[in-house]
């Protein structure tokens, strides 16, 4: 299996052969290899804290009994960001360090700040049993959760930008989407709020509260999950690099990809690059491989002709995975097999 950033834990629950978590972020590798070193200390408590919890208040001995574990690289990257894990009254949590975490919490403390009763709805929401309760909220806090400048705010290209959208993205939304980037935004979190449940809606609640509650995590951090990731962490890999120089370096027949959304990128500025990454990615795999990916447009229709004819796309599924999609920020979703 391969993928190139998110969720590589929570697959090794099903069993896998091996992982191999693709990236060309080093950031991001050293962010899963300082998740699978706490895990394999065998402390819960420890884990659910720093990831949970969102800060550990003793986050330099954590690193220290975890720094075995390491590449120099991620060990080096946890020392000099030690604080990231203390809470402070400005920033209480881990979930709103780097760029996109500090644009998290600036949205966050926009809409809180806006008025008391969207405080009161935020905190509602995140009671909420039905998704028709939810509705019921939604509709009486909307003219005040929209106000102008919450619109504006998140309409600005360098807003989405910290939040990790690259210009292609952005443009895609702006010429593709009725109503742009506030349009689309807007639709996006409209869903969220009142068509899919948000009791267990754990990528929300780490964005409104900086922290998951043990109800309602990713499963890497359920207590019962433990022994099995455990058991399974040598079948992890991180590899700091593009798909297409991993696929060069490391062939064989792998069996799924999840590609995310890194495609939309390739496609806008480097196509010739798009070509050879599928191309790599058929040579490197065999008849039923099964690839997962999402796109910031509407409809994913970039993939070249040279690798096409070798897809069969089951677009029932991926619409049923799409509307699934509990963080509700992207235009459209693709499962494919191929079948050549």
């Amino acid at each position: 299996c391969i993928r190139d950033r998110c969720n590589a834990l929570d697959y090794l629950l099903a069993g896998p052969a091996h992982v191999h978590a693709v990236d060309m972020n080093p950031r991001q590798n050293a962010l899963l290899q300082l998740k699978m070193a706490v895990i394999g200390m065998n402390s819960f408590a420890d884990l659910f804290q720093t990831f949970g919890e969102g800060s550990h208040p003793e986050f330099p001995d954590l690193l220290r009994s975890a720094r075995p574990a390491l590449t120099p690289y991620a060990a080096k990257f946890w020392r000099e960001k030690s604080d990231y894990f203390k809470s402070t009254h400005l920033n209480p949590s881990f979930y709103y360090r780097g760029t996109a975490g500090r644009m998290a919490w600036i949205a966050r403390q926009s809409f809180l700040g806006t008025n008391k009763n969207v405080r009161k709805y935020m905190n509602d929401l995140l009671a909420s049993k039905t998704v028709e309760e939810q509705q019921e909220l939604y509709e009486k806090v909307r003219p005040m959760l929209w106000n102008g400048f919450v619109k504006w705010l998140l309409a600005q290209p360098l807003a989405m930008a910290m939040l990790g959208v690259p210009r292609a993205q952005i443009r895609l939304i702006e010429t593709q989407f009725p109503g742009g980037l506030t349009g689309y935004i807007q639709t996006k979190l409209e869903h969220v709020f009142t068509k899919m449940p948000f009791q267990d809606n754990y990528f929300w609640r780490v964005y409104l509260t900086g922290k998951y509650t043990r109800e309602c995590c990713p499963r890497y951090l359920q207590k019962d999950n433990q022994d099995a990731l455990r058991e399974n962490l040598p079948r992890l890999t991180t590899h700091t690099s593009t798909l297409a120089n991993f696929l060069r370096e490391n062939p064989s027949s792998y069996s799924h990809y999840v590609l995310l959304d890194h495609q939309d990128w390739l496609a806008a500025h480097m196509p010739e690059a798009l070509t050879e990454e599928w191309k790599l990615i058929l040579e490197n795999s065999q008849p039923g491989t099964r690839i997962l990916m999402r796109s910031a447009s509407p409809v994913i229709d970039f993939i070249p002709g040279s690798a096409r004819r070798h897809l069969r796309l089951d677009t029932e599924m991926a619409e049923k995975l799409h509307v699934l999609d509990r963080v509700g920020t992207y235009g459209s979703t693709l499962f494919a097999e191929i079948i050549s």
